[in-house]
C-alpha cells in the first residue's frame, strides 16, 4: 500500500467514526445542558463553592463568574508551580522560575497550553496531575459553557439571561468531559500510552541488541490519563517535550488516529447540541458543513503539498518526511497538523517547522482563521456563529435588508460586537508580532534567519493569541520576553472575545423574535453554507496576507 493512499483510508476511517458519534454526542450534549435536575455529587460541589446553580445570571454576572474563576486558577497554578521544589512528589526538580510559573499558568487556564520548558525536565507529578491536568478539565468546560450562554442567546427571547455560569461548568466537567477522558484513557493505556507515578529510570542506549555506551534518563506519570483530556479538551499540553510525537504518548498509528479522533470529536459535535438548543437541527447541519469543508480542505491542500516530490531526497523519502514520525507517515502527520491547528489544541505528532514551507503557512492559516473548523471545544462553535453573524450582515447589505439569524435582528449593537471579536485576535497577532521583530534582542530566539525565522515568530504569537499553543520549534521561547508577551497575548486573545461573545448574547436573548417571510435570508440552505465559507477565507486573506507573504509564503515560492 502506498503511502497516498494509506493517508486517504485513515482520512475516510477518521471520517466514518466521527459520523457515528455525532449524532448521540450531540444530543446527550444538548440535554446536559438543558436538563433542570442536579446530580447528588453536583450538589455537593455547588455547596462547597457557595453557588446557586438555579440562578439566572445576565451577560455581565455570566463574564464575572468566567474571569473570577480563571483568575483564581492562574493564581493557584502559578503558586503551585513556584512551590513545586518543596512538594512531594516533585521527582527532585526545582521550584519553576517566576516569568515560566506565569506563562504556564495562563497557558493552562486560558486552554492555550503553549509551552516553553522541557515536560519531562520541569515538572513533577503533583504539578502535571494536580495543577497541569486539572485545568485541561475547567479551562475547556469554561470554553463550553460561554458557547452554550450563545446558543441561549439565540434560543432565547424577551429575556436578559443566560442561565448560570457554575452550573454549565460543573455540568461540562462533570457529565461530559470527566466520562470521556475516562473512556479515553482506557483505550490509551491498553495500545501502550505509560500511566503510573514511577521516578526517574536510567535507561542504557542500544542498537541492534548491543550497548551503544550511552544512557537516558526516562521518568513516568499518569501519561494516559492526561493525554485523555489533552485531546479531547482540546488543549494539547504533553507530558512530554516531543507532545504526540513521543512514543509514550502517542505509540502507534492507531493511537495516532485515535487521537485526532479524541480532538476533532466534541467540537464537531456541538453544531449538533446547538441545532438541537435552537430548535432547528438544519441550522446545525449548516455550520457543520461549514466547518467539514474548511476542515478536509486544509487536510486535502496539505497532503497534496506535503507528498509533492520537488527534488529527489523527498521523493526516495515518499514525501516530505522530515520533522515526522516515520510510524506515522506524511498523510497521517498531515492530518494531524490540520486537525491540531484547526482546533486550539497545539498537540504536534511531527514538528510544524519542518514542514514544506507551504505546508508550514497551512498550519498557521488554520489558526488566523480563528480556529472554527471546528475551532476549540467551545470556542469553535461561537466563533463560527459570530462569523455567521458577520455573513448574514453581509447578505443583507447585498439585498438592502435588515440582517436576521435565527429569529433575531442583526442591528448596530450586534454587528459591533461581531466585528469587535474578530478584530481583537489579528491586532494581537501582528502588534505583538511587530514588536518582537523591531526590538534587537527578540530574534535572537530565532534559529533560522530570512522568512522562516519570520514565520517561527509570527507562529508563535498566532498560536498564543489564538490560544492554540503549539509552536514551530524553532524558536527559543523561554525567555523573560516570549514569556510575558506570550502570557499576554494568550490572557487578552481568551478573555477579550468572551467579552463580545457573552455581550452579543446578552443583546440577542433580550430581542423579540422576528417572524420569517419570503425575504428572510434562509440560513440553513448550502447557499448560506458557500456564503460563510468565503466570508471566513476572506476575510482572514485580507487581514493576514501581508505578513504571510512576508513569511511561508515567501518561503514556499523561493
Amino acid at each position: 500500500m502506498g503511502p497516498v493512499l494509506a493517508g486517504v483510508l485513515q482520512l475516510l476511517a477518521l471520517i466514518a467514526a466521527l459520523a457515528l458519534v455525532y449524532i448521540p454526542l450531540g444530543t446527550y450534549m444538548a440535554r446536559v445542558y438543558s436538563s433542570d435536575k442536579h446530580w447528588r455529587v453536583e450538589k455537593w460541589v455547588y455547596e462547597g463553592i457557595g453557588a446557586n446553580p438555579d440562578a439566572e445570571m445576565t451577560w455581565s454576572a455570566y463574564l464575572r463568574g468566567v474571569l473570577a474563576f480563571s483568575a483564581v486558577g492562574v493564581l493557584f497554578l502559578y503558586l503551585l508551580m513556584r512551590l513545586q521544589g518543596v512538594l512531594p512528589g516533585s521527582l527532585g526538580f526545582s521550584s519553576v522560575d517566576p516569568a515560566q510559573s506565569f506563562n504556564t499558568a495562563v497557558s493552562f487556564v486560558t486552554n492555550t497550553n503553549w509551552q516553553s520548558y522541557y515536560g519531562e525536565q520541569t515538572m513533577g507529578h503533583v504539578v502535571q496531575t494536580a495543577g497541569l491536568a486539572v485545568q485541561n478539565f475547567v479551562s475547556a468546560a469554561v470554553g463550553m459553557a460561554v458557547a452554550v450562554a450563545l446558543v441561549r442567546g439565540f434560543a432565547r427571547s424577551r429575556t436578559g439571561q443566560l442561565g448560570n455560569f457554575w452550573s454549565d461548568l460543573v455540568r461540562g466537567t462533570l457529565r461530559i468531559l470527566v466520562p470521556a477522558a475516562a473512556i479515553a484513557a482506557v483505550v490509551l493505556v491498553a495500545c501502550g500510552v505509560i500511566q503510573n507515578f514511577s521516578g526517574i529510570h536510567e535507561v542504557g542506549q542500544f542498537f541492534h541488541g548491543h550497548s551503544m555506551g550511552g544512557s537516558q534518563q526516562w521518568n513516568g506519570g499518569a501519561v494516559a490519563s492526561q493525554e485523555a483530556i489533552k485531546e479531547i479538551g482540546t488543549n494539547g499540553g504533553g507530558y512530554f517535550n516531543a507532545n504526540s510525537a513521543h512514543p509514550f504518548e502517542n505509540p502507534t498509528p492507531f493511537t495516532n488516529l485515535f487521537e485526532i479522533f479524541l480532538i476533532l470529536v466534541i467540537p464537531f459535535a456541538l453544531t449538533r447540541t446547538f441545532g438541537v438548543m435552537v430548535g432547528s437541527v438544519r441550522q446545525g447541519y449548516a455550520i457543520l458543513a461549514t466547518m467539514f469543508t474548511i476542515w478536509l480542505g486544509f487536510v486535502a491542500l496539505m497532503m497534496w503539498t506535503e507528498f509533492a516530490h520537488h527534488g529527489p531526497a523527498l521523493q526516495a523519502a515518499g514525501g516530505a518526511m522530515e520533522g515526522k514520525e516515520v510510524r506515522f507517515g506524511v498523510g497521517a502527520s498531515s492530518i494531524f497538523a490540520v486537525s491540531t491547528t484547526l482546533t486550539s489544541t497545539g498537540a504536534v505528532d511531527s514538528f510544524h517547522s519542518s514542514f514544506t514551507g507551504l505546508g508550514g503557512g497551512i498550519t498557521m492559516l488554520g489558526m488566523m482563521l480563528g480556529e472554527i473548523a471546528p475551532g476549540g471545544v467551545g470556542s469553535g462553535l461561537y466563533g463560527m456563529l459570530i462569523m455567521a453573524v458577520i455573513a448574514v450582515f453581509i447578505a443583507g447589505l447585498m439585498v438592502g435588508r435588515t440582517p436576521e439569524y435565527l429569529g433575531k435582528k442583526i442591528g448596530t449593537r450586534e454587528i459591533k460586537l461581531a466585528a469587535c471579536y474578530i478584530l481583537i485576535t489579528p491586532a494581537l497577532v501582528l502588534v505583538f508580532t511587530a514588536v518582537s521583530m523591531a526590538l534587537p534582542t527578540p530574534p535572537h530566539s530565532m534559529l533560522n534567519s530570512g522568512a522562516h525565522g519570520f514565520s517561527e515568530v509570527l507562529y508563535a504569537f498566532t498560536s498564543a493569541s489564538n490560544n492554540n499553543g503549539s509552536a514551530f520549534a524553532g524558536l527559543n521561547a523561554n525567555t523573560d520576553w516570549f514569556n510575558t508577551m506570550t502570557g499576554l497575548a494568550m490572557l487578552l486573545g481568551r478573555f477579550l472575545p468572551m467579552v463580545f461573545v457573552l455581550a452579543l448574547a446578552g443583546s440577542l436573548a433580550g430581542q423579540k423574535p422576528v417572524p420569517v417571510t419570503a425575504g428572510t435570508l434562509r440560513t440553513e440552505k448550502p447557499l448560506f453554507t458557500g456564503l460563510l465559507v468565503g466570508a471566513i477565507l476572506i476575510i482572514t486573506g485580507l487581514t493576514y496576507f501581508p505578513a504571510l507573504a512576508l513569511g511561508p509564503l515567501a518561503e514556499g515560492l523561493a
